[in-house]
């Protein structure tokens, strides 16, 4: 394809310069590059301003490595751009994506395409309607996933760096599920990526809100500001008669279902009131610590359901899938079982170590926000017998607003907690505590060695690891270990590395030794 094509993607297509004059100022691009470590011969290099680095400070590289046109926001004045052909835009991530869409041939538009959007349970959404798809007998089976654990298609598996990837990489993806039979996909969209138009190019069948709760006001500065970038998925990237699935619990869901009127969605309304007159609704819901017995009530009757995942927040969940299938014209019969067999999400109020004789029950969530942990540690409270020991942190760089406030809610369900890092990233761990213990203060901070003789009592412990082993050798069978922040994630980012580190290796590993230690003293009282 020729960079004039491409260009002309863009709402207002650049013209091209080159200094000097280029030997050919409208080359064929083989590819597109915004990382100029990956440029190879022909590509279209894109200097993308990030958070850690400038593309524009690898320009050289880039044509090192044979790009063969360049996107820059400004021109540099010390670099021989060797009479490559320029186009100047004004944000080359933003440009990126129409570029994208018209050099992968519009994929979406050959898709199902799904997007669920809010503060938390999107994962558990996708996966959720995944397995519904997958019990289909229909085209709509061949179902591809994007989303913060991973990229998937039938074997396929990618780890995902991002919730919603970088424009390039979401249309690629598209593209080769498409290419390689899949007639939809539902994926995650974050708050990032609908500001940043990472899913420009993208029209959804469906779109879907969750729920928004305090998160990346870093980025957003405002809840107000949030919620806006929420609803863009309604307001700007619905298909022409696509549908809008919206918990209307959750007190953001006015603002969302106005975007989605005006953009003529058609509605789908979901809700845990049974009166609400709600399409999706639920009747009754009895919650254990093996899932959920579920009544809804569907546009076509009601319907028993057995939801596997733990957690009374994944009953909102469901019904935000159930409304989703709803708008695809799912039979009830293909929801309840498609609902029955969706495998654990990983590292959503994950079992750790069920194997293990007289373990505690250890569960891996990736609760980061003040809302997430506050659902799972009090819907974990009334289901554990013993005592609710909790493990969290707070990430570096981020909000730190919501730090004091996930210590909160995490001490009005817990009977201990560890404070400990999450990723500090550039920020000093110690830092990151004290602001952490501000929201511990109702409870008594004590040294490690005194947490599991004092009740209501606190421990403050940098090391992750360290953190995570002290949760599990107070433990007794019938305590519950509850290791939030984390999740699925198996690394941790400590200054600007990322570090091999998984919260459910960790706590497998304390868990074993903790077994070969209660088997040591009992051999020793023989």
């Amino acid at each position: 394809m020729r960079l004039s094509e491409l260009l002309a993607a863009l709402p207002s297509p650049p013209s091209v310069s080159a200094r000097g004059g280029a030997a050919d100022e409208n080359p064929v691009i083989r590819g597109i590059a915004y990382d100029s470590r990956s440029v190879t011969a022909g590509d279209l290099f894109f200097a993308v301003r990030g958070e850690l680095s400038d593309g524009h400070d690898f320009i050289e590289q880039a044509l090192d490595l044979g790009a063969a046109a360049l996107v820059l926001e400004e021109l540099p004045s010390d670099i021989d751009l060797r009479g490559r052909p320029v186009a100047l835009v004004p944000d080359s991530r933003r440009a990126l994506a129409p570029i994208s869409t018209r050099f992968f041939g519009t994929p979406s538009d050959e898709l199902v395409l799904i997007g669920v959007t809010g503060t938390n349970g999107k994962t558990s959404i996708s996966y959720l309607v995944e397995s519904i798809l997958h019990r289909l007998d229909s085209p709509l089976r061949e179902v591809g996933l994007i989303g913060t654990v991973e990229l998937r298609f039938r074997d396929e598996k990618r780890r995902s760096l991002n919730t919603t990837p970088e424009s390039f990489d979401l249309q690629s993806a598209l593209r080769g599920m498409r290419t390689r039979g899949a007639e939809a996909v539902v994926m995650e969209v974050s708050s990032h990526g609908l500001e940043l138009g990472l899913v420009e190019g993208c029209r959804f069948r469906v779109g879907a809100f969750t729920n928004l709760t305090q998160d990346h006001l870093d980025f957003h500065r405002t809840m107000d500001a949030y919620c806006d970038a929420k609803a863009l998925l309604f307001s700007r990237y619905l298909a022409p008669g696509g549908h809008a699935v919206v918990n209307i619990d959750d007190p953001a869901a006015s603002a969302i279902l106005a975007a989605a009127r005006g953009a003529t969605a058609r509605l789908v309304r979901a809700s845990r009131d049974a009166g609400s007159g709600a399409e999706v609704r639920l009747r009754s819901a009895e919650v254990r610590l093996d899932g959920t017995t579920a009544r809804v009530a569907l546009p076509s009757g009601d319907v028993e359901i057995h939801l596997p995942l733990l957690g009374d927040f994944n009953v909102e969940n469901m019904l935000v899938a159930c409304g989703i299938a709803c708008a695809l014209d799912v039979p009830p019969a293909a929801i309840a079982s498609g609902i029955a067999a969706c495998p654990q999400v990983p590292g959503r109020v994950e079992r750790v170590g069920a194997d293990i004789p007289g373990a505690p029950t250890v569960l891996v969530d990736y609760a980061h926000t003040p809302d997430a942990v506050e659902k799972v540690a009090r819907t974990l409270r009334p289901l554990t017998d013993g005592r609710l020991i909790a493990v969290f942190g707070c990430g570096g760089d981020r909000d730190r607003g919501k730090r004091p406030l996930m210590a909160e809610a995490i001490a009005r369900h817990s009977d201990r907690v560890i404070a400990t890092s999450d990723n500090p990233r550039t920020e000093d761990p110690l830092r990151i505590l004290a602001d952490v213990e501000q929201g511990l203060h109702k409870l008594e901070r004590v040294a490690p060695e005194r947490l599991e003789e004092t009740g209501d009592a606190y421990v403050s412990l940098v090391d992750r690891r360290s953190a995570i082993e002290l949760a599990i050798r107070i433990a007794r069978e019938g305590d519950t270990v509850l290791i939030a922040g984390k999740g699925h994630e198996d690394y941790q980012i400590i200054g600007r590395e990322r570090l091999p580190f998984s919260d459910g290796d960790e706590a497998r590993r304390a868990l074993e030794n903790r077994a070969l230690d209660l088997d040591s003293a009992d051999r020793s009282r023989l």
